[in-house]
Order: structure tokens, then C-alpha cells, then sequence
């Protein structure tokens, strides 16, 4: 099979932007793009490779040659199977390009080409405590709520708390922590019912305390850093990733974004003094980074949340701003990021195949 068939959907040019690229994989669902400039290819551009440059530079519209690492581990024509696969299992790559000594792309190996199951050696996983904010009465998914809480709420044969649950079960955290209110009898019964039993601790709140206040029931609780969720959204993200940065960097809390667009429809003018037209920009797209309600959070700030008071994560990360701490923020794409509170993105999830 020619290269071109294999990789044709998954290729980018490199002057693209770094918003097309994550628009791209979004539309394709897949993580690793193949750069080329005109004919010649360039590179492999990874999700992780976007994600870093995005940290670095704040910057969407960098190029994809700008940031485009020129290190990346690639094999030869000539190179016995058993090695690439050897190199494959170390680096535990999706792909292998194979380069010829011109630096042109002459194939491409994919792992689920070259493995089974049972050979796969699985990423080092992360114990880390995770808390799950489920107090709300999901007020946005009227009248459904009003029958059964929020988390309960079927996508497909599952509901989405246990997708959520899934997702860092999956990465290797096993100690749950769910702050409950609204309808939390249904939610303890329906838990409990499952043949797959979570470790879940259920803590109350007896008043509305905001997105964060409640955590101030689990002082001496959490000794390591910890995951806090939104029980209604679901991101596409090994989180494994998001604790990686959230370490290096030596942040207090680190934000999970989403990169959001908006385009303008109607031509966009900047003026200047007295009126003075400065710049006209014909249906714009804006880009933004969204709080997704992911996070990771120090232990030591629970201490901080005032007790029995009504208090956002917001007003948390603007006191560790003020008095010098590290607030850090780790970019999704924005297909990556899907919020089941609205009825329309709830419906967009449920059609999913």
C-alpha cells in the first residue's frame, strides 16, 4: 500500500497553524498529523507536541514548521522489523515513520498493524486521590434532573459519572471522593447496585458551598496532590500528561483548557482616536481558552478554603494568584472537551457513534 493511502487523511502542511492542526485531528479523531511542505515531508506533529508549544508561547497561530521538532526517532528502510518494534515497545509509540536517507516518508507503521494485545506495555500509572464535585441540581438539563440527579444520566449504556470514573480508573487512580447534595440517595444506590464496585467516599455538604467549598471536608484526608472534576464533562486527554506539567512546572493548581473559536460573522472593525479607522477584519475567528472544570489541585490548599462558606474554584485560583503561586493551564483541543451540562452538547454526545 502506498504511503499516501495510509497517512492521506493525517496529513498537514507546515505553514498551517497550530489551530488548524488541532482542528484536523479533531475531524480525523486521531492525535499525530504528517507535515509536509509541498512534496517533501517534514516531520511528525503530535498532539503533545502542539500541546507544549501552546504552554511555551501562548500562541495558536505559531506555524506548525515553527514549532515541528526535528529529533523525532524514526526508522530506516533497511531496519529489521523486530527492531523498529523493539524501538516501538521503549518509546510506546502509536507510529513509526520510516525515512529513507533523503528524508523522504517512505512508510508509516502502526502499532495496532504490529502488536496484539498482549505485547503492549502499558504507561506507568498514577495513584492520585480524585475528587468529583456531584452536588448540583443540574438545573441546565431541565426536566430531566428533576427525575434523577445529574450524574445518573445515561450516554450510551453507561451513565456519566461512571465515564468519568472510567477515565481515571483507567490511568490508575482508584481513590474516589464524591461531594454530594441533590438526590445523593439515588446516586449511593445506584453505585452501590454495579457487579464493578468503585472506591468511592461520599462526603455531604449540608448547604450549596460553590465548585470548591465542600473539599474543605477532606482536611487530613488528601496528603498528595489530587484531581478535582465537574461531574458533567468529559475530556479526551490521558491525564497522565496534565499531572506531568502540573509537577515539572511546581504549580498549585493547574487548569485543564479547552481551545474554543468563535467566528464573527460580520466584518470586524478597529478604530482609533476620534473615530479614525485603523483596521477592518472580514468575519474573524476568535480563539480562547476554556475552563473545562478539571483540575489538579496541592493538598496543602484545602487549608485555604474557608470552612462552611460558599466559595468558587475561581475565588481559589485567584487568592493563589495574588499571593505568588502558580496557577498553570494545559490546553485540549476543542473536540477533545464535551460538556453534558447543556442540552445540546448532551445531545451531540449521545449520537455519537
Amino acid at each position: 500500500m502506498s504511503v499516501f493511502l495510509k497517512i492521506q487523511n493525517r496529513v498537514i502542511d507546515c505553514n498551517a497553524t497550530l489551530f488548524d492542526a488541532l482542528k484536523v485531528m479533531d475531524q480525523i479523531k486521531q492525535k499525530i498529523l504528517f507535515v509536509y511542505e509541498g512534496e517533501h515531508y517534514k516531520g511528525m506533529l503530535t498532539i503533545g507536541d502542539i500541546q507544549r508549544a501552546i504552554i511555551r508561547h501562548n500562541d495558536t497561530l505559531l506555524s506548525v514548521g515553527q514549532v515541528l521538532s526535528t529529533d523525532k526517532v524514526v526508522a530506516t528502510p533497511d531496519e529489521p522489523i523486530e527492531q523498529i518494534k523493539e524501538k516501538m515497545l521503549k518509546m510506546r509509540a502509536e507510529c513509526m515513520p520510516v525515512v529513507d536517507s533523503r528524508g523522504e516518508l517512505v512508510d508509516v507503521l502502526f502499532w495496532k498493524d504490529l502488536f496484539v494485545e498482549k505485547e503492549a506495555k502499558l504507561r506507568d500509572p498514577i495513584d492520585l486521590p480524585v475528587v468529583i464535585m456531584a452536588g448540583g441540581k443540574g438545573t441546565r438539563l431541565k426536566p430531566l434532573t428533576n427525575v434523577m440527579p445529574k450524574p445518573l444520566i445515561p450516554i450510551g449504556e453507561k451513565t456519566i459519572l461512571e465515564e468519568i470514573l472510567d477515565r481515571f480508573e483507567m490511568i490508575g487512580c482508584s481513590k474516589f471522593f464524591m461531594s454530594v447534595n441533590y438526590k445523593y440517595d439515588m446516586i449511593e444506590f445506584y453505585l452501590n447496585s454495579l457487579d464493578h464496585k468503585y472506591d468511592i467516599s461520599f462526603f455531604k455538604e449540608d448547604k450549596p458551598l460553590g465548585t470548591i467549598g465542600s473539599v474543605t471536608l477532606l482536611k487530613d484526608k488528601i496528603k498528595t496532590p489530587f484531581f478535582v472534576s465537574n461531574c458533567d464533562i468529559i475530556i479526551d486527554q490521558d491525564f497522565r500528561d496534565v499531572y506531568e506539567y502540573h509537577r515539572k512546572n511546581q504549580n498549585d493548581i493547574t487548569i485543564v483548557t479547552a481551545l474554543k473559536s468563535f467566528k464573527i460573522p460580520y466584518g470586524v472593525i478597529e478604530t482609533a482616536e476620534n473615530g479614525i479607522m485603523t483596521g477592518l477584519s472580514e468575519k474573524p475567528e476568535m480563539t480562547y481558552m476554556i475552563n473545562t472544570g478539571v483540575y489538579i489541585l496541592q493538598p496543602e490548599l484545602i487549608a485555604e478554603i474557608p470552612e462552611n462558606e460558599f466559595y468558587h474554584i475561581t475565588h481559589l485560583i485567584d487568592k493563589v494568584i495574588k499571593r505568588g503561586g502558580k496557577v498553570g493551564c494545559f490546553p485540549v483541543s476543542e473536540n477533545s472537551w464535551t460538556d453534558m451540562g447543556e442540552w445540546s452538547e448532551y445531545l451531540k454526545l449521545i449520537k455519537r457513534p
